[in-house]
């Protein structure tokens, strides 16, 4: 199985596609003051084809390396980069420019780290953050996977890689010492008192430390599936990123674990990996065998005991309710919370399940989420590391 690589195709029409707009910038830079030569300007367009065009902080860097020279300059190329690129004109919208804004990392602002040097408080705002106008909500945020052309399709998949997906975290019965808490540490302030004579001198104070909790992903990658298989893939591989306690497993009418497949760097490399592992993708849907199956290996390997499982997953089932029902029982005595993704929970705030898989599971189920859009992958992401 294989995935279009969307980098390739950038760098492949930047030539006749981008090298103007890239152009047009410059001259919007000379227009606002700053000495922009023509050197400048190919050094640039040279600089940004060995980049990602697509991603606006490789563009960000690449204009700042070659075509500011002086440091006064900086809050002036900020400001132009922010109107050029981010801010909506009136008129018809240029399509490149909104391929760019798609593909950044979602969120609210680009931060820009700040690599001048100075005294602390003497750097401007417009040296440490570029504002983010013009959201990627507008674009891609809430259109649903099922409405995406393969073009939009390559862009949620590039953003959801992007994606920060905090890891959960749980206390443990473990302390530290703290500098204010609600706790005392009785142990250190009576060795201080020893020191002392019996007077006190200080309020010693500790606190519970945090741990990483394991996070566990089952993905449902049969036919039913297909429209959302791929996106929720890559959400896995953001997650198994930010987390190495996270395990991925795939299931169509067998469980396989995929967990190695994406340990890559190149989010391409690992969803080729994936799918090469997988032998039964897009074909039928064993829900109750695939969870037996892991609680199975659980049991021993300690892989799912108070971790959190998210089984995304339409539960359109064609095994034996029974199955399903034993399995899930067995899985909520395991886990810490099971979280269920169904893509056609959709927008809907009181979800009532139709299908008879999540009819059977819905007793054992903590949490039901919808992952059809990249909003709803970032909520998502969001109550994972508040949940633990």
């Amino acid at each position: 199985m294989t995935f279009s690589t969307p980098r390739r195709a950038f760098r492949m029409c930047l030539p006749s596609e981008f090298d103007a707009l890239l152009v047009d910038f410059a001259d919007a830079l000379r227009e606002a003051g700053m000495a922009v030569g023509t050197d400048d300007v190919l050094t640039f367009s040279a600089g940004v084809s060995c980049l990602d065009i697509s991603d606006l902080m490789d563009v960000y860097w690449a204009g700042r390396a070659a075509l500011v020279r002086r440091r006064e300059s900086v809050p002036t190329y900020n400001l132009v980069f922010q109107q050029f690129f981010l801010d909506r004109q009136p008129g018809p919208e240029d399509a490149r420019k909104t391929m760019m804004r798609a593909s950044s990392a979602a969120g609210a602002t680009l931060q820009i780290p700040n690599t001048e040097p100075g005294l602390p408080g003497q750097a401007s705002q417009d040296e440490i953050k570029l504002g983010y106008v013009a959201s990627t909500s507008e674009v891609y945020r809430n259109k649903a996977f099922t409405e995406c052309s393969d073009a939009e399709l390559r862009m949620l998949r590039r953003m959801i890689s992007q994606m920060r997906v905090e890891p959960p975290k749980r206390r443990t019965y473990r302390t530290t010492r703290a500098r204010r808490s609600s706790m005392l540490d009785l142990r250190r302030m009576s060795r201080e008192m020893m020191r002392t004579f019996g007077e006190p001198r200080d309020l010693s104070f500790m606190q519970r430390k945090h741990k990483l909790r394991s996070l566990v992903l089952i993905l449902d990658v049969s036919g039913s599936m297909a429209d959302y298989s791929r996106n929720l893939l890559q959400f896995a591989y953001s997650a198994r990123r930010a987390n190495a306690k996270v395990d991925v497993f795939c299931f169509g009418t067998r469980l396989t674990r995929i967990t190695k497949s994406l340990d890559r760097r190149d989010a391409d490399d690992a969803m080729r990996l994936a799918g090469e592992s997988v032998m039964d993708w897009d074909g039928g849907t064993r829900i109750g065998e695939a969870i037996r199956s892991f609680t199975r290996q659980a049991r021993r390997a300690r892989l799912g005991r108070g971790a959190i499982v998210v089984i995304c997953s339409d539960g359109l089932d064609r095994g034996e309710p029974a199955v399903l029902a034993e399995a899930m029982q067995g899985l909520s005595r395991v886990a810490h919370r099971v979280i269920w993704v169904n893509p056609h929970k959709g927008d809907a705030l009181e979800f009532v399940p139709t299908s008879l898989g999540m009819i059977v599971a819905d007793p054992y189920i903590d949490e039901v989420h919808s992952g059809h859009n990249l909003d709803t992958l970032q909520r998502l992401a969001t109550r994972l590391a508040k949940v633990g």
